[in-house]
Formats: structure tokens, sequence, C-alpha cells
């Protein structure tokens, strides 16, 4: 099992932080491993979300049920994809009016040794490089 565990103070409220990540269908405009992203279904607190990741030669898709509290969390577990497991959580903690500390947490591991040696290298180089691309992302939204 592999585990990634990143956190950053960010000058944006938690909200604003939420609706970034929430914001699914938005993640090809801005992470260069993402190829599409979609939601495909929504119900109450619940999300159904798809991802093809297309990095280093390597093209997978997976989808995960995210569970929401708004402005606070959004829990990940797998649904369908080349992962044997793979769970996390953004968390969104207020740190006063105008800043906030995110945290992501991941774990995952894949099906096979195989699937683990050639594209788990590849993920957790993207796992590591995510939190970043979403402080980087809110800089370009909201200055």
């Amino acid at each position: 099992m592999h585990r990634i565990s990143k956190s950053a103070i960010v000058p944006y409220t938690p909200q604003q932080m939420f609706e970034l990540v929430n914001n699914i269908n938005d993640y090809s405009q801005f992470l260069n491993w993402c190829d599409s992203s979609s939601i495909l279904n929504e119900s109450g607190n619940q999300i159904t979300a798809s991802v093809q990741i297309n990095k280093s030669g390597l093209k997978q898709t997976f989808t995960t049920i995210n569970t929401l509290t708004p402005y606070q969390s959004i829990e990940m577990k797998l649904l369908d994809g080349p992962f044997d497991e793979l769970c996390g959580e953004w968390r969104f903690e207020s740190l006063g009016a105008n800043a906030a500390k995110v945290y992501l947490e991941l774990e995952f591991s894949f099906k096979s040794m195989l699937l683990d040696m050639t594209i788990s290298p590849v993920f957790k180089s993207i796992a590591n490089s995510q939190l970043d691309a979403f402080v980087d992302r809110a800089k370009s939204i909201y200055g």
C-alpha cells in the first residue's frame, strides 16, 4: 500500500478551495496529466466521477465515489479502475477570514505487481504534485 500525505497553507477560504477541488469537470484545464474528467452521477452529498490519466505514455481511467461535507472535506473511494484499492481525502481547515490549510491524503495499491511497477511511479508523481496544481489554480482564479 502506498500513502501520500500533503498539506499547504493558502490565502484562500476553505469554501474557495473546496469548490476548486469539487469542480471535477475542469480538471483537464489545469492538471497536465488529466486527459478528461467528468461527473457521472450526483445524489445528495455524493458524486460519482471519472478521471482519465495520460502521463509518461500511460493512459488509465478510474472512477471514484466522492462524499462531500461542504467546505470541510471530500472523501474519495474507488469504484473502478486499475487499482486494487484507492481511497483518499481532501480536508479544508479555516485559518481566519482569508486563509486555510488544505490537506490531501491518498492510499492506493494496484491489482497486480506488474501494474504496481509500471503505474505506481507515475501515480505517485501525480499525487505528489496534485496539491500544488490546485494551489496554482486558486492563484489564477482568485488572484
